[in-house]
Formats: C-alpha cells, sequence, structure tokens
C-alpha cells in the first residue's frame, strides 16, 4: 500500500476538566493521546464507553483545547484555524446539530451554497438512496435515514479529511453496504476518514488504520492484520500469529478444571457451562500450546466434539483490551 501524507496528527495530548483546587479535583479525560491519520486512508477510533473517544475527536476538529499536547489538522492548529481551514474539513453532525423542522432537501441545498465547489447534492442523493424522505422534516426521520443526511452534509464541501461518528449506525444491511462503497470510493479519492464505530465487524472490513482507546490513553495501534495477527507484528501488537481456537465441549466443565486450562478459555457466544458448550481461546500462538491443551484434555477425561480454528478478530482484540 502507497504512503500517504499525514493529514492529522495528535502528539501527547492531554485533556483535563475540573481544578486542582475544586471539591471534585482535575478529573484527565485523555492522558497522552498519541494518533496519525493519513490522506487516502480510513483510521478507525474504537473504544468503551468513557474511553475518550469523543473528547480525542473533539480535540481533533479544534473544538476543544487540549490542557497540554498538539494537534495538527491539514497542518494547522485547528482550535486557531480561520474559516479556510473548516472549509477543507467535514464533520458529519449528529442530531443535536441539525435544525429538526427543516427538510432535508433545503439543508443539503444551504449547505452545498456554503461552498465554493460543492458536490452536486443530487448525486449525494442518489447514492446515498434519500429520495423518498428529502420532503420530511428531519425531526420525522428514522434514525438510519438522519445518519444518511448528516453523511451527505459532511462531503458536500469535497472535505480533504472527513470526521465520521457512527456512520452506519441504525442503517440496513442493504444501506450500510451503499455507505460501505462510498467510504472506499472517498478513499480512493484520496480523502482522510476518521471514523468512530460500535460496530467491530465495521471497522475491520474498512480500516486502513486502527486505534483503541481506553481509560484516555491509545492501548494498541496498527492495521487490521497487525493486531489480530494476521499479518507481520508491528507496533501495537504483542500477539504475533495468535489464532483463535474454538472447541465444543462434551460435558459440563468443572470450575477447577476451566482453571487448570493452559490457556485462558471462556465460553463463546453466550452459551451455557453445560454439554455441547462451545469454548473459546484466542491467544493461541504456536503448536506447542495445541500440545498443551490436547494433554490439558486427556487430564480431565474430555474428548471435545468438535474443535476448529479461526482467524483472530478485531473482536477478539477489542474484548481482550476491554477486559484487561
Amino acid at each position: 500500500m502507497p504512503q500517504f501524507s499525514p493529514c492529522l496528527t495528535l502528539r501527547h495530548v492531554r485533556y483535563a476538566v475540573g481544578s486542582a483546587r475544586s471539591p471534585q479535583g482535575l478529573k484527565e479525560i485523555l492522558r497522552g493521546v498519541d494518533l496519525t491519520a493519513r490522506s487516502g486512508e480510513v483510521t478507525v477510533l474504537l473504544g468503551p464507553n468513557g474511553a475518550g473517544k469523543t473528547t480525542t475527536l473533539s480535540c481533533a476538529q479544534g473544538l476543544l483545547h487540549p490542557s497540554q499536547g498538539t494537534v495538527a489538522l491539514l497542518g494547522e492548529d485547528p482550535f486557531r484555524a480561520d474559516a479556510k481551514l473548516r472549509a477543507r474539513v467535514g464533520v458529519m453532525l449528529q442530531d443535536g446539530g441539525m435544525p429538526q423542522s427543516v427538510q432535508p432537501r433545503a439543508l443539503l441545498h444551504h449547505v452545498a451554497s456554503l461552498h465554493e465547489n460543492p458536490w452536486p447534492v443530487e448525486d449525494l442523493v442518489e447514492r446515498l438512496g434519500m429520495g423518498d424522505f428529502l420532503r420530511t422534516s428531519i425531526r420525522r426521520l428514522s434514525g438510519g435515514q438522519r445518519q444518511r443526511v448528516a453523511l451527505a452534509a459532511s462531503l458536500l464541501g469535497r472535505p480533504e479529511v472527513v470526521f465520521l461518528d457512527e456512520p452506519t449506525a441504525g442503517l440496513d444491511p442493504q444501506s450500510r453496504q451503499t455507505v460501505f462503497a462510498l467510504i472506499r470510493e472517498l478513499r480512493e479519492m484520496g480523502m482522510g476518514i476518521v471514523l468512530t464505530t460500535h460496530l467491530l465487524e465495521e471497522a475491520q472490513k474498512l480500516a486502513d488504520s486502527v486505534f483503541i482507546l481506553k481509560d484516555g490513553e491509545v492501548v494498541r495501534h496498527g492495521s487490521v492484520a497487525e493486531l489480530t495477527g494476521a499479518g507481520s507484528a508491528g507496533t501495537g501488537s504483542t500477539d504475533g500469529a495468535a489464532r483463535r481456537m474454538v472447541f465444543t465441549a462434551a460435558r459440563t466443565l468443572t470450575r477447577a478444571e476451566i482453571a487448570s486450562a493452559p490457556v485462558s478459555i471462556e465460553l463463546d457466544g453466550g452459551t451455557d457451562n453445560a454439554p455441547g458448550a462451545t469454548w473459546m481461546t484466542s491467544r493461541l500462538t504456536g503448536p506447542a500450546q495445541l500440545r498443551e491443551l490436547a494433554a490439558w484434555w486427556e487430564l480431565i477425561d474430555m474428548m471435545p466434539v468438535e474443535v476448529r480454528m479461526e482467524a483472530r478478530t478485531l473482536e477478539d482484540v477489542f474484548w481482550e483490551v476491554s477486559a484487561a
């Protein structure tokens, strides 16, 4: 993959609220975030609720000023930026950012009028399948319809960088694939795309680079292949060629048996610990661990009904980070 220039960099960014002299004290939301997004790539931010994703994006967009550290958006400090920089950046508005009584057609044409060379409104309407609800007020739209309007509005100015917050939330599978295709097209056009999502399968399909936040810090980052161990390990990945193994137990496992397993195992998919339960481990790195598992099955006198190997997914990595 060609190397593109950074369109966004955060270096040692900290953000705190409150005061050390107040009864509540100083609460640090971000604790030294380092992040780089590149033009022509999709950069995905992941993290549990409260990890600092929204605050990170707010600092990146210039809505908040970091307590410490630096932010460069297209080479400029976005907090002190003028209208020229704003015109080069697209931000996907959520419900609170769109006038509820306005119809999508009027809103999109108004936003387009603010730019010198806007993306044709009708083209985005067709691409995102919005023709059926253009004359319905935004307050009456479904969540998925509002998402499409917000996405279209963020792209009308043909930005060099676009921030997309949960762009497919509430969409049906067909509409989601339409948005996926558009995001891939934007990437091919050289646009830098910074995206947040709770849909980990979505992130795995779209991301060129992933940053996982927890408690205000980036705890893992890299390509999907690096993070899952499907390729060569890189910065932020310590798993090498780790794989996921799933086995079906012939009987209920005791607590002592589970504790004695040579690698950490857990029930897969919310199944109960009963005969036929599916167990998984996501950190197998070599044949030696398979031998240890076989020895463990012999020790507890249980022959699995089924055993299969699967590639680790971004979801596996995310839950490992969240549980740590």
